[in-house]
């Protein structure tokens, strides 16, 4: 997991994943998207390759990169944790506020 972590905590290597979000891309086109030199990308597609969060596809003389969602469902499912201790956290507030508005009196009711 750290790796994933390590791997997306690098804006321009978040920025690649995001833009593989829409599909698969050259490092071409992914180095014209954010304006990087093309050995720079291809830098950040090497580390995102060796942490898993894409595959590369050799079409022709052209590698196309694509996101590997077996890689983000590891994070979803680490998140999942988290997702739910909010999620009792939030519960919990709901009940408060409701005992709460229970307990005021009416409007218009003080004296």
């Amino acid at each position: 997991m750290n790796t994933l972590f390590n791997a997306l905590g690098e804006p321009n290597r978040l920025h690649i994943v995001e833009l593989l979000r829409d599909g698969p891309l050259s490092v071409g086109d992914i180095a014209e998207k954010l304006h990087m030199s093309q050995p720079l990308a291809s830098k950040h597609l090497r580390i995102l390759s060796e942490a898993g969060l894409v595959d590369v596809q050799p079409i022709a003389n052209r590698r196309l990169y694509k996101l590997r969602p077996q890689s983000l469902q590891a994070i979803d499912h680490w998140l999942g944790a988290f997702r739910r201790m909010w999620e009792k956290r939030f519960d919990r507030l709901d009940a408060y506020l409701e005992d709460m508005q229970a307990k005021e009196p009416p409007e218009g009711g003080r004296s």
